[in-house]
């Protein structure tokens, strides 16, 4: 069926918002399809299919310690940490920001162990405001990995649509108070901070790897990958959706840094894998993944994202293991009923504003 005449099906009993949601959901979807069947016609269809099996291994613990992980052995870290206290992920996750710092810093000490010489670190990121607060995360976390022995490469800015403000409108306080100090920028951004440890080698790259992750160049020039500002919409706050009540980027960023910074057949971690986002998208692109998670309550919507749970489009061409340690929690329920408090503060953001200032 069209997709015209599939968005035209009974819209009415939708407002304009969520049909918009609608027709933004779809299309990401066809992309993804899309993408997917061309990728198999670059690795030469079924036959190359069969022979480029990748492996996944999901580990539910703390990423603190990557025991499982060798020395040297992670060729792309994509990845997105809590950002800190958030009131609308991680309310009260964490004891105090120094606390969040420490919790980062060791994390960076051991991505410097497994991340193999000259390869990169890319992670989501942004500055959080807490109670008229804003902590300044993405300065603290590149003073960090700095500090530990990364080069800082690279910074990209994540733009998004300007309708998708998550947290209550700032700027509208200047509507009620129109006299300077009184302004507050709404935020349609995050940050992608780029690391590299060490220098690379392009020479020990073998030749058939090289046209084997080739980057279409019409892709890189018509959606601008060239620049450091992506215009890209985020998840979309819809109800049901598989990452309901998870802080989950979209496909198109990990798809973009696994295109730009790794070969088919390497592996890629996300060391805060969430529902699985990364390692999905590494998949798709022929690279193997590791993932860590410390909520095991998010098992099953791992499972769902990767493909355990129901019959897929296309054959399966990769083995998942997930692994559960003893340290794995149980965070998404207490998070979320943290969350609905918090929610419930937003309906009077209004006057909560006027007292912040």
């Amino acid at each position: 069926m069209p997709l015209k005449q599939i968005l035209s099906m009974r819209l009415g009993v939708f407002d304009k918002r969520e049909i918009k949601d609608l027709q933004n959901c779809l299309r990401q979807l066809l992309l993804s399809t899309k993408r997917y069947r061309k990728w198999r016609e670059i690795n030469g269809g079924d036959q190359t299919n069969k022979t480029m099996k990748t492996y996944h291994k999901l580990i539910f613990g703390d990423v603190e310690n990557m025991k499982e992980l060798e020395d040297k052995s992670i060729h792309l870290v994509v990845t997105s940490p809590p950002y800190f206290n958030a009131p609308f992920d991680y309310p009260d996750l964490f004891e105090s920001y120094d606390k969040y710092l420490d919790k980062m810093r060791k994390i960076a000490k051991e991505l410097r162990r497994v991340v193999a010489e000259g390869r990169i670190i890319c992670i989501v990121c942004d500055d959080t405001l807490i109670n008229g607060r804003k902590y300044p995360v993405v300065a603290d976390l590149t003073k960090i990995y700095v500090e530990e022995g990364f080069i800082y490469r690279d910074k990209i800015v994540w733009i998004k649509p300007e309708g998708y403000i998550r947290i209550s409108r700032r700027s509208g306080v200047i509507l009620q108070h129109p006299y300077p100090m009184y302004f507050y920028p709404d935020n349609v951004q995050e940050t992608i901070l780029i690391f590299q440890n060490g220098k690379f080698d392009y020479k020990r790259v073998p030749k058939e790897i090289k046209e084997k992750s080739k980057i279409d160049v019409k892709e890189y020039q018509q959606n601008k990958w060239y620049l450091t500002t992506w215009n890209i919409t985020n998840v979309l706050p819809l109800k049901n959706r598989i990452e309901e009540g998870i802080a989950a980027f979209p496909d198109e960023i990990p798809y973009r840094l696994i295109k730009l910074f790794s070969y088919v057949g390497e592996t890629v971690l996300d060391p805060f894998m969430g529902s699985g986002t990364t390692n999905k998208v590494a998949a798709i692109l022929g690279r193997n993944s590791v993932g860590y998670e410390i909520d095991l309550e998010l098992c099953e919507v791992v499972k769902e994202k990767m493909g355990l749970k129901q019959s897929l489009l296309f054959e399966k061409n990769y083995k998942v293991e997930i692994i559960i340690r003893e340290d794995a929690k149980h965070l998404r329920t207490y998070l979320q009923e943290k969350v609905k408090k918090q929610k419930s503060v937003v309906k009077n953001a209004k006057r909560k504003t006027t007292e912040l200032i």
